[in-house]
């Protein structure tokens, strides 16, 4: 796999270049032809090499693929494609049909050539052929042909690929584009094993990560989905991506992708925001990553952390993307830009020749004047709008000082000593909150409107919150009445969020459950303490409330039950030094018991296992802890004592037993990564085992 190069060409070696750039790949309204163009001309500047055209709301590419383009159309197209081609950008195109696709049908798959064929006629030299985000059932006639899904999509694929003359880059997007998609994991992914081996060769794959919006990707992740697909994989990065959400946007850095996954990868697409303009830094940050290992980068020492990448530092992208943008924020030449009259030896025009300019008298108002946005204005922004798994540091800071505030108002504590420390911390908040409504200030008054008319939306929305939150302080310090913006029993439409999606969310159980900000804070201290007869009854209790809560629609007590259920039920008595539970400053909020040898266990049930099974994995273990435990450090490790305890005492390995409706721990133990789905005879339809070995 070659590295990419400054410019985005081949390598030396003569190896494939590395594919970087963007995908426009999101729902909803597709930019114009001159944002791409414009596009274009930025991926030249930058060292990007690649543009895939998918966006999900051009109803050729996805819903009605089998209609050709018209002539008005294939002119844009021709259009975009030698735009592309003007700025060494690699234009490819791709196409959509799993909504509604027979694979077995040849008159399918004809026009699907036949649209291909058409829009290589354009110009196109690259394709895409995309099978995300649709229904997994085969109709009838595909299931007699074919016996499996990934069977029908390779096989569509291949024949078209072929009939192209197997271009030198064609993509293929799997239905599991993602480790959370597979079943019931990466490695063991039936699905993605097909594909692997029978897509042909030269056709390269997308995948998003651990997830469709991933937080970080791994080496080791990208290295077990290689050893899978039989290739590197190409990165369809969601991490910009903010199409899911009408009320965010995302400004920070490209980050948590190390540089070392460069050489095991085929490239990166930037699938970003729905927005064309907001986009600058997402694929600026995006180009800096890509030049890292070329170009010698260098560990950001201000940030102060130990695991940062030694050849790229996501604020230092980010200042240098910042520094571009605030250019063109400030620049008459882009699209768009509000012209500005420079100072010329030109009279001004006078609209009322009668009257000279209006002069403020002693104590009236002082005329207003918009300052000019400054870099320091940009960074805010960002911080403000950062990336889907994190705010910006000024974002985290105004939302703790607000909880620490509200907690700690005059009002609300009788310690008076603290009150000097409240004002002096209420006043740092409020300028916190006036340096953003300086920013949208300024911010409002750039000359480039495109790129403001792109923002306002966002900008107007913080600039509302953070005042609703000056003004509720102020409140908490006796500084006047009640702000009529807070919320009251009759509030103006403009101081509640949400409409009716919020409504519904407020209306759910895990509303607010994944805030970025949590309150309480996930700091809780646990206390981790070798299990005792005396904890009987509460390991009982926490047994039974996590059964009422899995119970849904059938009651437990008509299911088989499992091997661990009389461990948690204090029927079956845990082995020497196996057994730790969890408390809080509450009390006891979970468990983990084992069993060094399952089998009197198995037997008491009367469950039949295979001697196999109990040679590889004669021991058993049980951990529950209560939904408040939101952090899951201390499951992991409670686990992980265990563990150490059933090794010492000569076992081989341990297994577990989940209920399919337990999708909690299922993901626990799914994320652990040691433990790994095993067939066992015997097993209940409803009970899935995971084992690992010690």
């Amino acid at each position: 796999m070659s590295k990419p190069g400054t410019d985005g060409g081949p390598s030396q070696s003569g190896a494939r270049r590395f594919i970087s750039g963007v995908v426009e790949g999101f729902y909803g309204r597709p930019w114009t032809m001159e944002q791409r163009t414009d596009l274009f001309k930025r991926e030249q500047k930058w060292g990007l090499n690649t543009y895939l055209y998918a966006p999900k709301d051009d109803y050729k590419h996805r819903m009605y693929w089998r209609d050709l383009y018209s002539a008005e159309e294939a002119e844009q197209l021709i259009a975009l494609i030698s735009a592309a081609q003007q700025h060494d950008v690699e234009f490819i195109y791709a196409i959509s049909p799993g909504l509604d696709v027979t694979f077995s049908n040849p008159k399918e798959v004809a026009a699907l050539k036949r649209k291909l064929d058409q829009v290589r006629s354009f110009g196109c030299r690259s394709f895409s052929l995309l099978f995300d985000d649709i229904e997994t059932e085969m109709c009838p006639a595909d299931k007699q042909a074919f016996s499996s899904f990934a069977h029908a999509q390779v096989a569509i694929t291949n024949a078209v690929y072929q009939h192209l003359g197997e271009p030198e880059t064609f993509l293929f997007c799997p239905t599991d584009y993602c480790a959370a998609f597979c079943t019931p994991s990466v490695s063991q992914s039936s699905y993605l094993h097909t594909v692997g081996e029978k897509l042909l060769p030269g056709i390269d794959i997308l995948w998003t990560g651990p997830k469709v919006v991933s937080h970080k990707i791994s080496v080791e992740s990208i290295e077990e989905v290689s050893s899978v697909l039989k290739r590197a994989p190409v990165i369809w990065d969601n991490i910009h991506a903010n199409d899911y959400d009408p009320q965010r946007l995302f400004l920070g850095p490209f980050k948590d992708r190390p540089t070392e996954l460069i050489p095991k990868l085929r490239g990166v697409l930037t699938n970003p925001n729905c927005e064309f303009y907001p986009n600058f830094v997402a694929i600026h940050t995006l180009a800096t990553w890509c030049k890292a290992t070329t170009e010698g980068g260098q560990r950001d020492v201000e940030m102060g952390d130990e695991e940062q990448d030694p050849c790229y530092s996501p604020q230092r992208a980010l200042i240098m993307a910042l520094t571009d943008w605030l250019q063109e924020f400030m620049s008459t030449d882009q699209p768009g830009a509000r012209l500005r009259k420079e100072a010329s030896d030109e009279e001004p025009m006078q609209t009322d020749m009668g009257e000279s300019a209006y002069v403020p008298g002693p104590g009236e108002n002082r005329l207003y004047t918009a300052e000019p946005l400054t870099l320091d204005d940009l960074k805010l922004l960002s911080e403000l709008f950062y990336l889907p798994y994190e705010y910006g540091p000024t974002a985290r800071t105004m939302l703790q000082e607000l909880d620490w505030l509200r907690n700690h108002s005059p009002a609300a504590t009788e310690q008076t000593d603290k009150t000097a420390e409240w004002c002096s911390r209420a006043q740092q908040f409020d300028d916190m909150c006036e340096a953003v409504v300086q920013m949208f200030n300024r911010l409002s008054n750039a000359p480039n409107r495109s790129i403001l008319y792109d923002l306002y939306n966002y900008i107007c929305d913080i600039k509302s919150g953070v005042g609703l939150a000056r003004a509720y302080v102020k409140t908490l310090g006796g500084q006047g009445q009640p702000s009529a913006q807070l919320m009251n029993n009759d509030p103006e439409p403009w101081g509640f969020r949400g409409g009716l999606s919020g409504e519904f969310q407020r209306m759910l159980p895990c509303h607010g459950n994944r805030d970025l900000f949590r309150h309480p804070p996930t700091t809780a201290v646990y206390c981790i303490r070798p299990y005792c007869p005396d904890d009987k009854m509460e390991v009982q209790r926490i047994f039974r409330e996590m059964q009422r809560a899995g119970e849904g629609k059938v009651p437990l007590m008509t299911q088989p039950p499992r091997i661990c259920d009389g461990l948690s039920a204090g029927e079956v008595s845990p082995s020497p030094h196996c057994a730790l539970v969890l408390e809080d400053d509450t009390g006891m909020c979970g468990y983990a018991l084992a069993l060094t040898d399952a089998k009197p266990a198995a037997a008491k049930i009367q469950r039949a296992v295979g001697d196999s099974m109990f040679e590889d994995f004669p021991s058993l273990v049980t951990m529950q802890v209560l939904p408040r435990v939101t952090d899951p450090s201390p499951a992991k490790r409670m686990i992980g004592q265990l563990l150490s305890s059933i090794r010492s005492s000569g076992s081989r390995g341990a297994f577990c037993e989940l209920r399919q409706s337990d999708r909690r721990m299922l993901d626990f133990y799914t994320k652990l990564g040691s433990f790994k789905p095993i067939n066992t005879a015997g097993l209940p339809q409803d009970i899935i085992a995971m084992g690992t070995g010690l």
